[in-house]
């Protein structure tokens, strides 16, 4: 990358680090930090997705040293051996970037677009030979250095109505359940309903979760996004992550500290009727558990089947708030921006992520402050 592309980039993120100067000065006028009463904030700010060496060298200008990368590979070949994943991690290292997490080729992409879709389909013998390679990626990356990994159990993948205008013109991703056209009525998994996703749900934890617990690498799912109303659903499939109860369903299956949630409050909130109220116990129930092992950490309005992704200081919940609970159970994770409202000529979002990075080291800076 020139450096000129470079600084114009990294200036993108000028503003969010002046509010985290300002949200240190205000902590230099915190009694209890004065007094050296105040406790270690263990969180950083994280980011996913990419990790081209433009991306990385952008990362490490902006002070974000913690990534989940993309995917090594969509199928199981030789980008999992364990040689090349020692590699690939050295190489995120070469920027000083710890190499947190990897996804496993269990994406949240719609299940004719999945790259193992029998493990979710339900089909043997083609999901057993799936769920092995899944074992062995968990196992390599387990033999180099990397300590965990994140994966969905998704049919549906990500369900969206059309886009809506945000603050400042910017593009925010809706979802209206009322809107949201069913057609056609079945997708290719045909009707799926929660008993039967249950059980492949648990067919696979089974097989995949005492190797995480052999090998001590923690398998991080995302809920499903969005959540479906239970008694109908959405195209004939019951999401049954989509809700906090079936969250804590999900984690009592298996019980072990190395099954937890890539916990996105995004997706956890538009499961509740009131956010702005309810997702602070639900942060609380589940990290003084220690089963929060990532966080998206991107704010919403509005709520259950209804709802819009709005810039992180623009919705119902107050992340500072929200990150004085991280920091109360003890959550030493990344918190990371998963998606940003797309800004016109703003290419690949980088303008969007670099001010949310800033905003999340600000809100950092002044809850270690706090006694």
């Amino acid at each position: 990358m020139q450096r000129r592309n470079f600084l114009q980039l990294a200036a993108s993120g000028a503003l969010a680090e002046a509010l985290a100067t300002r949200a240190e000065a205000v902590a230099q006028r915190n009694p209890a930090k004065a007094a050296g009463k105040a406790r270690k904030v263990l969180m950083k700010v994280g980011h996913q997705h990419d990790h081209s060496p433009e991306t990385l060298a952008l990362l490490a200008g902006l002070g974000v040293n913690n990534i989940c990368s993309g995917l090594p590979s969509a199928k199981f070949d030789e980008q999992w051996s364990v040689e090349n994943l020692v590699k690939f991690r050295e190489r995120v290292e070469s920027f000083s970037i710890k190499l947190e997490m990897i996804p496993l080729p269990l994406s949240s992409a719609y299940i004719a677009r999945a790259e193992n879709p029998n493990i979710m389909l339900g089909k043997s013998p083609e999901r057993d030979r799936e769920i092995d390679n899944i074992c062995q990626m968990i196992r390599n990356a387990a033999r180099a250095g990397i300590p965990a990994l994140k994966y969905n159990m998704s049919i549906l993948g990500v369900v969206s109505t059309e886009p809506t205008q945000c603050r400042g013109g910017a593009r925010c991703r809706t979802f209206d359940y009322s809107k949201a056209k069913q057609e056609p009525p079945l997708t290719e998994a045909g009707p799926v309903n929660a008993d039967e996703y249950w059980a492949r749900i648990t067919y696979f934890l089974q097989r995949v979760i005492p190797v995480a617990e052999e090998y001590k690498v923690r398998l991080a799912c995302h809920p499903h996004d969005p959540g479906m109303p239970p008694d109908k659903g959405y195209r004939g499939v019951h999401t049954v992550l989509g809700s906090v109860a079936g969250l804590k369903r999900f984690l009592e299956i298996t019980p072990s500290k190395y099954h937890g949630l890539n916990f996105c409050q995004g997706t956890v909130s538009e499961m509740l009727q009131k956010p702005g109220v309810e997702i602070y116990d639900v942060i609380r129930y589940f990290g003084s558990r220690g089963k929060i092992f990532n966080v998206h950490f991107r704010n919403i309005r509005g709520g259950f089947l209804n709802f819009m992704e709005t810039f992180i200081d623009d919705g119902d919940v107050d992340m500072l708030k929200a990150l004085r609970v991280y920091k109360e159970v003890g959550y030493d994770g990344m918190l990371m921006p998963d998606h940003v409202p797309a800004i016109a000529g703003d290419t690949k979002g980088l303008r969007a992520f670099s001010y949310t990075f800033g905003y999340i080291k600000a809100l950092l800076a002044a809850v270690a402050s706090e006694s």
